[in-house]
């Protein structure tokens, strides 16, 4: 699995034939750069420019199988499950999706623009042993740097990608986190066996 940041909450995963695409960014957004790049399946976690760029994951005759909501899906290989959460974004009220997703046999969690700690417990028991967590650390109406520093330990993911920054909220983070040095990356290739030995480790990607 190869996974790249594309600015804001948007990644990239490639496993095999398949890309998946994350909260790609619209051109409309006034907060994140767009970027191009063609992809099988797209998960919008929010109805908001600075994540439901679907234009931006369609490449040729390459038109992605979108999700942009809760409930349960299968497409190919990747198998994945949206719960619903309300929340407020751009001063508004909305409704942001945590996606799990399964394929290649790892577990990842993506968080969306979430913008409270306080997850319905009904939901976390729904999420098992998660491999992969995508964390928003930016404030500004999605989680602070303590809010995610405590959600993640709560969830107890193996490996946590940070993501919805600026450059103060990053260094914040890593410093919470006892990793102030850590450099980014500019991809993750990583397999299952990688990721069963971790603890809790740390990633960053740049966009």
């Amino acid at each position: 699995m190869i996974i790249t940041h594309h600015g804001g909450q948007c990644f990239k995963v490639s496993f095999g034939d398949t890309t998946i695409a994350f909260d790609p960014v619209s051109k409309s957004s006034k907060r994140f750069s767009p970027s191009k790049f063609g992809a099988d399946v797209g998960f919008i976690s929010m109805k908001h420019p600075d994540f439901n760029g679907q234009e931006q994951i369609a490449h040729g005759t390459r038109q992605p199988f979108l999700i942009d909501g809760p409930g349960e899906y299968e497409v190919g290989e990747v198998k994945a499950r949206g719960f619903g959460v309300p929340t407020t974004y751009d001063k508004e009220t909305h409704f942001n999706t945590i996606y799990q997703v399964q394929m290649e046999g790892m577990n990842l969690l993506f968080l969306g623009a979430l913008g409270t700690a306080e997850i319905d417990p009904k939901i976390l028991s729904e999420l098992g042993d998660i491999d992969i967590l995508f964390l928003p650390i930016g404030g500004d109406e999605v989680l602070d740097v303590p809010e995610a520093s405590k959600l993640a330990v709560k969830l107890e993911a193996r490996l946590v990608i940070p993501m919805h920054y600026d450059k103060a909220a990053l260094s914040a983070f890593l410093k919470e986190e006892g990793v102030p040095d850590q450099k980014s990356e500019e991809k993750l290739t990583i397999k299952k066996k990688d990721v069963a030995v971790m603890e809790g480790e740390i990633v960053v990607l740049g966009a």
